[in-house]
């Protein structure tokens, strides 16, 4: 009988459910794949909306990964100076076959020391913090580099684990699984991106996130001067 693929998602307060649960949807479909919430203990944990969620392992149970992977979220600002979620991370990137993050959980790799030099990608308000981290940013839903690959913001989480799904185990199991799903985006505006929202929508979006900017912006600084 051969071995489960392993994958473990880290589950943290005040983490974008979406980031998780849309890689969760296509990787739990992977034949002979198991995959697992991760945490430090495994009391409920909340979401940045409300939605509480169940670990499945704790750090210390969590056995080698063949996939690790970081959501994003507000919550990433904690992870970024938190040691033991830090280790953790640098200890199961060792061995895995893949580290992974979407969305922000692409600057908490980048913290742990993981992404120096990689090519990465992140949700677009956050991209520029990429650099000071040490990663080398660039554009796209899904960016690999080695065995790093990083979604963009949040809905690209769905697109990075179908490309994971398509390396596992084949393109048509991959394409199995996104008909399964019925994944055809045919979004009602094309205002998911920077590039093409309305100017007034952009700035919305930019005013109700500059608080989180400005923490951001001291916590970026903080970390890339421990790197260095």
């Amino acid at each position: 009988m051969s071995t489960p693929l392993r994958f473990g998602l880290l589950l943290f307060p005040r983490l974008t459910q979406l980031d998780m649960t849309g890689p969760f949807e296509v990787l739990s479909r992977i034949p002979g794949g198991r995959v697992d919430l991760v945490w430090k203990t495994r009391d409920p944990v909340t979401s940045d909306t409300g939605l509480a969620m169940l670990p499945t392992l704790t750090f210390a149970e969590c056995p080698q990964l063949d996939v690790v992977c970081v959501p994003g979220g507000p919550g990433v600002a904690a992870l970024m100076e938190d040691e033991e979620v830090l280790a953790f991370l640098r200890a199961q990137a060792a061995g895995a076959r893949f580290v992974t993050s979407v969305c922000t959980g692409a600057l908490v790799l980048a913290a742990a020391g993981l992404l120096r030099g990689k090519r990465a990608t992140t949700h677009w308000a956050s991209h520029d913090f990429l650099a000071p981290l040490g990663a080398v940013p660039e554009q796209g839903r899904v960016v690999r580099d080695g065995k790093f690959v990083t979604g963009g913001g949040v809905t690209a989480g769905i697109d990075f684990a179908l490309s994971l799904a398509a390396e596992l185990a084949s393109p048509e199991v991959a394409q199995a699984i996104q008909l399964q799903i019925e994944y055809a985006p045919a979004p009602p505006f094309d205002a998911g991106s920077p590039v093409t929202a309305p100017a007034g929508v952009l700035a919305t979006a930019k005013a109700r996130g500059a608080g989180m900017r400005a923490e951001r912006e001291a916590l970026v600084a903080r970390v890339a001067a421990r790197l260095a």
